[in-house]
């Protein structure tokens, strides 16, 4: 892989991952095109999925920094008798909330890890995703009334958020776009269904990475392909913070008609291409 290639995917992670037009799709494009087969780049895909997990930590770490000592507040509470304290402040609800939305979001994972996987190797699959986001966006941009804080949050709105990250493992749906058409399908505040959809995103890409381990390992990667893919990653991580920022300032401003735009665009144009090749 030159490093024209790797910077060009690496920017293409970085934005896709957090704005509503999914990375998965558009990366298994760009490897389509560059004639790249996916077992080839396993490990650059493994790392870029680390960058964008640094754009989270960067741009979350205060929320992050407080979800880990709440946590080891409830092991303490659990340790002495107290019980969970599901209630006890914010911070700790929506931990819980988070443990909640992740668990259907691995389930679906797991069960249809192959079927998922299938579909990276197709065009039309890949198409179809992107329509089904363009859609998801639409439906949330019209939605009424999100008034809902994490005090409000039901753990049936975690759930249904997770089973639409869970959904996003298809090439082509985004996973930014479902989970926030989850939270603002179910009533969230804008402002907390953005920081929500990006915090439940920590347990996902971290778990992927993980499955991915053993297929790493197994590949290697040779000492030609360290240059370019730590240029991916460095270019994923810096463009994945510009994306989150963008996000926070886009779905409060009530702006993502514009990506259903866009995806159905690069849908019709990915169509167009199979029917006259």
């Amino acid at each position: 892989m030159t490093y024209i290639q790797a910077i060009i995917l690496g920017l293409t992670q970085g934005l896709a991952e957090f704005l509503p037009i999914s990375s998965s799709g558009h990366l298994a494009l760009l490897q389509y095109f560059f004639g790249v087969r996916s077992d080839q780049v396993l490990a650059f895909t493994v790392m870029l999925h680390l960058g964008t997990l640094f754009s989270v930590f960067f741009i979350y770490w205060k929320d992050i920094v407080e979800l880990v000592i709440e946590l080891i507040a409830t092991i303490r509470d659990i340790c002495t008798g107290k019980g969970l304290r599901v209630n006890a402040n914010p911070t700790r609800r929506l931990g819980f909330m988070i443990i909640v939305a992740t668990i259907p979001t691995a389930l679906i994972g797991l069960l249809f890890e192959d079927f998922f996987e299938s579909l990276y190797s197709s065009l039309v699959g890949i198409s179809l995703g992107l329509i089904f986001t363009g859609f998801i966006l639409l439906l949330a941009e019209r939605k009424g009334r999100q008034d809902k804080t994490i005090e409000t949050m039901k753990f049936r709105n975690a759930v249904f958020v997770g089973i639409m990250q869970g959904i996003a493992i298809c090439p082509g749906v985004s996973r930014s776009g479902s989970t926030l058409f989850g939270s603002l399908i179910t009533g969230l505040d804008r402002a907390l269904a953005v920081k929500f959809a990006f915090l439940i995103s920590i347990p996902s890409i971290l778990g992927s990475v993980i499955l991915e381990v053993p297929d790493l390992l197994s590949e290697g990667m040779t000492a030609g392909a360290a240059g370019p893919m730590i240029a991916g990653v460095i270019v994923a991580a810096l463009s994945g913070i510009f994306a989150i920022k963008a996000m926070i300032r886009i779905v409060t401003g009530r702006r993502l008609v514009g990506f259903s735009i866009y995806v159905w665009l690069v849908a019709a144009t990915v169509l167009g291409y199979v029917l006259i090749s």
